[in-house]
Formats: C-alpha cells, sequence, structure tokens
C-alpha cells in the first residue's frame, strides 16, 4: 500500500529528533555562594636589632722558633755501651777527648780509660767519605786514690792546656754534694792520662740539689771556671761561677744569670770570649721546673719543644773578669725525637760549622753533630 512509505519515513524522523533531544547538554546549575566571615588573631612580636661579633677562624699556622736536627755520628768498642755515660769532651790536639762519668766501666781492674776520636775520621763521617761507625782510641787512665773518695759519683767535666788536663769530680759527702778539681797530664803519644790527687781544689755546693755539682769547666786564658749544674731562679737565685789559678788556688767569684733547667758543659771560648752550654731538662726532676723560663719567652719554642715538656737545646754566654753574661744569641733548639724520650746531652766541644754533643746513658750512647744556624756560622 502506498500510505506505508510515508508512515515509516515520519517515524524515522521522530525518532531521530528525540535522540538529538537526549545528546544535548543539561543546563548548568549555577554554583551557590555562601558568605563566611573569619577572624584571625595575630600575635606581633617587635623586631630588635642585635649585633654578634664571630671570631673568624685563624687563616695563619702558629709561628714557632727554628729547631735544628742532631746529626747521628755511629761509635763502635766500649764507648758505643750507654753505661759509659759521656758526662764531658775537650779537644787535645787534633783528638776528641771524651770521657765516661766512671771511667772504669768496662774493666775489672785498673782505673779504666777515656778514649780519643781523631778529627779527621769526624770530618769524613761528616762530609760522606766514610760510613762506618767511628770506634776511639782506648787511653789508660791513671787516678790514685780518686775511687776511693767517700761519696765519689764520678768525673764530670775536663779541659786541656798543653799537656795538662784539668777536670772536676762530684762527690755526694755527708752535709751533701760538692766538687773537687784536679789536674792531670796527658802523654803526648796518647799512652795514658794521670790525674795529681794530692792536689785537689774544693767547691761547695751551690743549690743544695742532690746529684748536682760542678757539672761545667772551661778555660779563659790562664783561668779555669767551673759552672754548678743547677741555676734556676728558685734553686740558686744568686748563682757564681768559680776561679781559679792553674795551680787550682781560688781566684774569685764570677757573678753569673740565672739560667733555668741544668748546665751540664760548655765549648772552648772562641775569640770574643763567648761560648756555648748545654742547657737541658727532664721533666721527672720537678725541682728544677721554672714557673716561667726567660729563654723561651724571649725566643719562642720550636714545634717539638711546644709539644713537650723537656728540654734540649744550647745557650751561649759571654765571660768577661766581671762575670758570665748570656748573649743576644738565640738559643740553638735542638729537635726533640719522635718517640718523646729525651736526650740526657751531657758533652759538648766546638766542631767546623757547629758542635760535637755527646748523651750520657739516656736513652743510650748518642754521639752527633749540631750545625749552627746560618746565621751565626
Amino acid at each position: 500500500m502506498s500510505f506505508k512509505k510515508p508512515l515509516l519515513l515520519a517515524i524515522v524522523l521522530s525518532l531521530l529528533v528525540v535522540l538529538v533531544v537526549a545528546c544535548q547538554p543539561a543546563t548548568p546549575v549555577p554554583p551557590r555562594v555562601e558568605t563566611v566571615e573569619v577572624t584571625r588573631q595575630v600575635e606581633v612580636t617587635r623586631i630588635v636589632e642585635v649585633t654578634v661579633e664571630v671570631t673568624p677562624p685563624p687563616t695563619e699556622a702558629p709561628v714557632y722558633a727554628q729547631e735544628t736536627a742532631l746529626q747521628v755520628i755511629p761509635l763502635a768498642g766500649p764507648l758505643a755501651d750507654r753505661h759509659a755515660e759521656i758526662s764531658s769532651m775537650a779537644w787535645y790536639g787534633d783528638y776528641l777527648i771524651l770521657v765516661p762519668q766512671y771511667p772504669n766501666f768496662f774493666v775489672e781492674e785498673g782505673d779504666g780509660a777515656v778514649f780519643a776520636l781523631p778529627r779527621a775520621d769526624i770530618a769524613a763521617y761528616l762530609n760522606g767519605e766514610r760510613f762506618a761507625p767511628l770506634e776511639p782510641v782506648q787511653i789508660p787512665f791513671y787516678a790514685p786514690e780518686a775511687y776511693t773518695i767517700d761519696g765519689f759519683e764520678g768525673f764530670e767535666a775536663i779541659v786541656f792546656q798543653g799537656d795538662t788536663a784539668y777536670m772536676t769530680i762530684e762527690v755526694s759527702g755527708a752535709d751533701g754534694m760538692y766538687a773537687y778539681l784536679v789536674s792531670g797530664s796527658m802523654s803526648p803519644d796518647l799512652t795514658g792520662l794521670t790525674l795529681d790527687t794530692t792536689n785537689m781544689a774544693e767547691i761547695p755546693t751551690q743549690s743544695g740539689v742532690d746529684n748536682m755539682s760542678e757539672e761545667t769547666l772551661f778555660l779563659a786564658g790562664d783561668t779555669l771556671v767551673t759552672i754548678h749544674e743547677a741555676n734556676g731562679r728558685a734553686v740558686n737565685p744568686q748563682p757564681v761561677a768559680h776561679a781559679f789559678n792553674l795551680d787550682l788556688s781560688p781566684a774569685g767569684l764570677l757573678p753569673m744569670p740565672n739560667v733555668e733547667y741544668r748546665i751540664t758543659d760548655a765549648t772552648a771560648l772562641d775569640e770574643n770570649d763567648r761560648f756555648w752550654v748545654i742547657n737541658y731538662f727532664w721533666p721527672g726532676e720537678e725541682v728544677l721546673k721554672p714557673e716561667s723560663d726567660p729563654i723561651f719567652t724571649a725566643f719562642g719554642k720550636g714545634p717539638t719543644h711546644a709539644a713537650s715538656a723537656g728540654v734540649e737545646r744550647l745557650v751561649e754566654m759571654q765571660y768577661s773578669a766581671d762575670g758570665l753574661t748570656l748573649t743576644e744569641t738565640a738559643p740553638i733548639q735542638l729537635q726533640l725525637l719522635a718517640d718523646g724520650s729525651l736526650r740526657n746531652l751531657e758533652a759538648i766541644a766546638r766542631f767546623e760549622g757547629g758542635f760535637l754533643v755527646a748523651t750520657d746513658k739516656y736513652p743510650t750512647t748518642i754521639f752527633g753533630f749540631v750545625p749552627l744556624p746560618p746565621a751565626e756560622e
């Protein structure tokens, strides 16, 4: 039938209209806006300006005094034994004479020996021409009656004038410490050193400190001068050096400055009557520990000394007929051992461009060379 096509077309169109209407977006609903009143309480703090000083970290390393290393010269023979306890040394011609505190330390009978090192052998080692340890020559030592002195504590110092030797002997007597000054003779061929113990000058103690007497001896023309070991302000407020004629008769007292710690030996005088002394301190000797040390105050400490309570240094002094004085020369501070042990230096002598030094038994026998600082050469 012909009416069916129009009807079908109308139905399709109606369905399309419905679909179009259904796909249209819904009309948006405007949001609901509500007004809320919020009140906030704010606490106002007063602002105060504060100035803060900040110390900047140090930009420079600490300033230390110069220190000098000791160049060890190895020894062989009896003197290398720490029980030799080298206590002094001095030049006899071209031989360095080294004196053990107890020259009979290595023999059962007799008075023992002192020892000699040729200058040429020392120079050869320091110049790199010799590498083997140096073995000193033994010189028979004759000291009749010296070892029988009541309270004998050994030989402490030696100097020579020609073939005549002068030595000090330390004694611990019933009334305290004292020393003897004695003379002797050296055989030019080094076959013996003999003391005359029938003529000895007695020197009383100044400090009263146990085990300390006239440790140092030097020659000023025809005058022998001895220096006490302890000269610090607390133990020896007004120290003096003792002067003697060559026949051992007293020649007066010489004022000298307070020098803290110990003075253990001296060099010979130079052409300007200046000399160097060993100045040493072991912290176990509390009686010698000062509240302050003027030499360190004036010149400062080297790095190893700043880290240690011990002292190993050489100090220059000036001799005159009016007394002994300290010079303005800076002390030579030795670079201390890395293991913390201290070298009990007890012997010194001049040598080309510096000094030869030696220890007693602590920490062992050490013999070596200390150069002068460049400014002092």
